[in-house]
């Protein structure tokens, strides 16, 4: 008989981690209360628990930071116990001390332990008294940007600077030189008191090409503790985690089993329970460095729980409710591989929040018993993604019995996965999935940054990608010309022979898109078709320049924006392609492959002919004006009307989803007009500050 842990836990998150841990506390036969802010009152995670209780207004500070809020919430439904999910209050000591007065029990680890280990400054003490390697930094509070240069100084640079609480890559900066270190500690200490009410910074040595690897360990309240296979989270941008897979195919057997013991070590050092994670940061030689401990759950342990078949959270309950752990360490053992993507609200190439509804919404599935697509989100078609909040859609994981099974199978969900309404990620992560490197497991934390150096761009088609873009744009066109016959001017419906007797069965098509690397591609495509109209799987044969004549097999039912093909080339393997049908266009229509939307422009013989003749509209000239790159609130002005700025400069600084971004100037210029005030709410592409017209501006004296 299975033992009773509590009858009713209350989850002090939201989204889909509040999600997460009501479907094991439902396995588990514990009921639920969820709680929310006015902006959360028809969330899926208030949907889904038993109970939900309303905390406040949507700002955070207001709602799911409000540790009375959450209390009373307790005591209204009678909660025995608190899981806080990540972020918001999982790390927060005082929380767990008010829990503790209150009564209720905390799953996690204890006040002092979350405390000492949540504190980057403490734990890299206590880090280096357990026997743990360590970077090399200051061990204290940095006091002022003085401080901080005489610091960097001391290390040499480069350095990483900070913020002493939290994590998730806010309140972080990378600085090479001087003017770097006071700019990141401004931006560092704003970021993290925005976010942690929390400013103290700390800075040590940055380890320059690292990999990012991270050991989940699990204690128990009896001394128990063991560890389990690392993750690989070194696919970052602003060292925030994008990718991540499990295990790593940078470790080998004796690092892994090092690295495992000093992380145990840690935890035991300082009574540590419950399940946590030690970050290190590793070098191509395997040196092995702690970056930090984090106190709760972390986002990507679904891939953990895919290779070791163990469920996190609930062993995080049984812990907490007094439990020995039911393994050993020898006990602990792995199959296969897992890779995880974060699928975000944000414009992947400025790499900036995106606001809106759903308004269509498709996650993508298993097609096998192996169970090898989970998504862990929080949300459905019709969902608001809220500026209050993370922009955080989905945690898509995918396994397979080898890695690049995981990474075929992430693929293939990532195509398949339909998102309208908001800007998302997803064309970056195809990319990074699909490239070469990555598939060759040669990643550092350096990866984006090395890969796009000019920002990404979106898919850049190369001969084969375009030869399959141009394949399945002009299947759509001709499947949509069919379309157009099926009925009679009356309104009845053709019969199915007057149907195929009558439709288009040619087609000589000009096929015009946009590739990301500049170019403007036309391709000449021949398509014939070789089945009837009225099959949802048709068969048309293209002919595409330079390519040998290619039968291509679609499935595309009417009701879905999926297009499955299936490209049979002479002489070779077959090859299948998932695109997606989005909008229509005056001449064509949008599809998304390979991640990326492209707009698509075809024209007939005649059509083609005359294009020549049309003049493309200019583009605006936005140098003379700064853009808020995303909705949020201004935080500062930097510039005056009538100022002269140079190039480069600071003029404003705008913060969402508790991240700031610094705004420039991008040319020389004379302030004309600001329209914003710091504290005020920005829409984005919204005109912020206007320069004058360059032959208006006086020269300079």
């Amino acid at each position: 008989m299975e033992r009773k842990t509590f009858d009713k836990i209350l989850i002090a998150n939201r989204g889909e981690i509040a999600v997460r841990v009501i479907k094991t506390a439902k396995k588990m036969g514990i009921k639920t209360v969820a709680i929310y802010s006015d902006a959360d009152a028809r969330s899926l995670h208030v949907i889904l628990a038993d109970e939900a209780v309303r905390v406040g207004p949507p700002p955070t500070n207001q709602s799911y930071l409000s540790v009375p809020a959450i209390l009373n919430a307790i005591e209204e439904t009678g909660a025995e116990a608190v899981h806080p999910g990540y972020g918001f209050l999982s790390e927060n000591s005082h929380f767990v001390k008010s829990l503790d007065e209150a009564g209720v029990t905390f799953i996690g680890p204890g006040e002092k332990a979350m405390a000492d280990l949540g504190d980057k400054i403490q734990s890299k003490i206590i880090a280096k008294n357990s026997g743990v390697n360590t970077i090399p930094g200051f061990d204290g509070v940095v006091k002022n940007t003085d401080h901080a240069l005489e610091i960097s100084h001391s290390i040499g640079y480069p350095v990483m600077i900070k913020a002493s609480a939290g994590g998730g890559g806010k309140g972080m900066r990378i600085a090479w030189n001087d003017q770097e270190v006071i700019e990141g500690f401004k931006l560092a200490s704003q970021e993290s008191k925005s976010s942690f009410g929390d400013d103290r910074l700390l800075i040590e040595k940055y380890i320059d090409n690292p990999r990012h690897i991270e050991i989940q360990i699990l204690a128990d309240k009896f001394g128990n503790a063991l560890y389990l296979p690392e993750r690989e989270c070194s696919i970052q941008r602003r060292n925030q985690k994008v990718i991540e897979e499990a295990p790593s195919v940078h470790l080998d057997p004796s690092t892994r089993k090092a690295m495992g013991e000093q992380a145990v070590s840690l935890v035991k050092h300082v009574g540590y329970v419950s399940a946590g994670t030690v970050e290190f940061l590793v070098d191509p030689e395997r040196n092995f460095y702690f970056l930090e401990m984090n106190t709760r759950l972390q986002v990507e342990h679904p891939i953990t729980e895919y290779i070791t078949g163990i469920d996190l959270v609930e062993q995080m309950i049984r812990i907490a409710a007094d439990q020995k752990l039911s393994m050993k360490q020898d006990d602990i053992k792995f199959k296969g591989w897992a890779v995880e993507s974060r699928v975000y609200a944000e414009d992947p190439e400025k790499y900036l929040p995106s606001i809106g509804r759903l308004s269509k919404y498709i996650e993508p599935v298993s097609l096998t018993d192996k169970h090898e697509v989970r998504c862990d989100s929080g949300i459905v078609e019709g969902s608001e993604i809220s500026i209050y909040y993370d922009p955080l859609i989905c945690k898509l994981s995918t396994y397979g019995e080898t890695r690049s099974e995981a990474i075929q199978n992430m693929e293939r969900a990532l195509d398949s996965y339909v998102i309208k309404g908001v800007t998302h990620n997803i064309p970056l992560l195809r990319e990074v999935i699909g490239s070469s490197r990555f598939k060759s497991g040669k990643i550092s934390t350096k990866f984006l940054a090395e890969e796009y150096p000019g920002g990404f761009k979106g898919h850049a088609l190369k001969d084969e990608s375009l030869f399959e873009l141009a394949s399945v744009a002009s299947l759509v066109h001709a499947k949509r010309d069919v379309r157009n016959w099926c009925w009679r001017d009356n309104g009845e419906a053709l019969s199915e022979k007057e149907l195929n007797r009558n439709a288009p069965k040619n087609w000589n098509l000009w096929i015009k898109v946009h590739n990301n690397n500049g170019n403007v591609e036309i391709i000449n495509v021949l398509v014939e078709r070789r089945s009837t109209v009225l099959q949802h799987k048709d068969e048309y044969q293209v002919k595409v320049a330079n390519h040998p004549p290619t039968i291509v097999n679609a499935q595309w039912p009417l009701e879905s924006p999926l297009i499955n093909a299936q490209l049979r080339i002479p002489n070779q393997s077959e090859r299948f392609v998932t695109a997606q049908y989005l909008d229509p266009l005056p001449v064509g229509f949008r599809l998304q492959y390979m991640g990326t939307k492209f707009d698509i422009t075809i024209h007939n013989q005649r059509q083609h002919e005359l294009s020549h003749y049309m003049i493309e509209k200019p583009k605006k000239d936005l140098s003379k004006v700064i853009l808020s790159p995303m909705p949020g609130s201004v935080v500062s002005i930097a510039v005056n009307v009538g100022d002269i700025v140079n190039e480069g400069v600071e003029v404003a600084v705008v913060e969402a989803m508790k991240m700031q971004n610094v705004l420039r100037a991008s040319r020389v210029g004379k302030v004309k007009k600001i329209n914003v005030k710091p504290g005020s709410s920005v829409a984005a592409d919204e005109v912020m500050i206007e320069f004058e017209d360059e032959k208006d501006e006086k020269p300079f004296d």
